[in-house]
């Protein structure tokens, strides 16, 4: 696989507590540079970007980051004001500790609210494989399936693992047909990402790709 034909899948990720503009704008110019399929950045940053890099990228930004256990409300609230900022595509964090309790009708009901405000824009649904028990992610991908989220997504990159392939082998076993597979966390070699896209994922989440990468192009 080509180095381009990789990077079209990947969300150029900065999502670190010390972002700053500086760092913001240098991941923003290797994205135009080299045609990443978004940028994933701190919602505080997106009227910045829209406003400097108008259509030349898609802005994508997180909710609910990185623990997913404030209340739907706050999550709602959040995505509403990145999508009027110019965000295109959310990624929000599930509920991590209701999903463990069984309370599989409060995350649906989360995905479902996120996902009505985001319209035609995409949805990707963080599940945080590294907490989740095998029972636990295939509810997990029920709920993302019936939610209508475009997206489910193993990782936050902040847990305390990242993406795995047996993840995302268990993933396209129990979403729905009209679900897209986003690996991320800890995703740091060509290797790694040939693997995860000959997997069926059709999205990486990575800091690392353009660098690894660039010398290729």
């Amino acid at each position: 696989m080509k180095a381009a034909e990789i990077l079209v899948h990947v969300d150029h990720t900065f999502l670190k507590q010390t972002a700053t503009w500086n760092d913001i704008q240098r991941i923003c110019d290797e994205a135009v540079k080299y045609h990443t399929a978004t940028v994933m950045v701190p919602s505080s940053f997106v009227p910045r970007i829209v406003a400097k890099y108008g259509n030349k990228l898609k802005v994508a930004t997180v909710v609910g980051f990185p623990n997913g256990n404030c209340n739907t409300a706050a999550k709602i609230a959040e995505t509403a004001q990145a999508l009027a900022d110019g965000a295109e595509e959310i990624d929000m964090v599930i509920n991590i500790g209701m999903l463990k309790a069984g309370e599989t009708s409060y995350v649906t009901d989360e995905i479902r609210a996120l996902k009505k405000l985001c319209g035609q824009r995409v949805l990707k649904v963080i599940v945080e494989t590294c907490f989740l028990t095998e029972e636990e992610m295939i509810e997990a991908c029920r709920c993302v399936t019936e939610g209508g989220a475009d997206f489910i997504k193993t990782s936050t990159g902040f847990g305390t693992a990242g993406a795995k392939l047996s993840d995302i082998e268990l993933f396209k076993k129990h979403i729905g047909p009209h679900v897209q597979m986003k690996a991320a966390g800890g995703i740091h070699t060509r290797e790694e990402m040939e693997a995860f896209l000959a997997a069926g994922c059709t999205r990486l989440g990575a800091s690392a790709a353009v660098k690894v990468l660039k010398d290729e192009l």
